[in-house]
């Protein structure tokens, strides 16, 4: 069982910038990948940026250059450093967490991002 405890969303105006963190904590292998997702009203959820444990990051092309995702690996931690917001960035901030070789995901409770002026 892992547990997820996302913060840093809230109101920011276009171009502005918000930090988002999320702490695991429970069973967490050497060898896991953390990394958020988001979700707009009426739409699906979609990936944002990914962190595996070892270094190798990767990110959605609607973000690339604006978002940077890194972690805490003594600390289990991932942020997500989001500049030159944007209104369709707006939506719920999910964190996602896996122990590579399970098949178990876990998810934050999540947190919301409202980009408008």
């Amino acid at each position: 069982q892992v547990r997820l405890m996302e913060s840093g969303g809230g109101p920011v105006q276009p171009g502005g910038s918000l930090r988002l963190s999320c702490g695991a904590s429970g069973i967490i292998l050497s060898i896991n990948v953390m990394g958020w997702y988001r979700q707009a009203p009426g739409k699906e959820r979609e990936l944002v940026a990914t962190h595996r444990s070892g270094g190798t990051t990767n990110y959605a092309d609607s973000v690339k250059g604006r978002f940077t995702i890194s972690r805490d690996n003594s600390k289990n931690t991932v942020y997500l450093q989001m500049n030159s917001l944007k209104p369709e960035d707006t939506a719920a901030y999910y964190c996602n967490f896996r122990n590579l070789g399970s098949s178990m995901t876990y998810w934050g409770q999540g947190t919301q991002v409202t980009v408008s002026s």
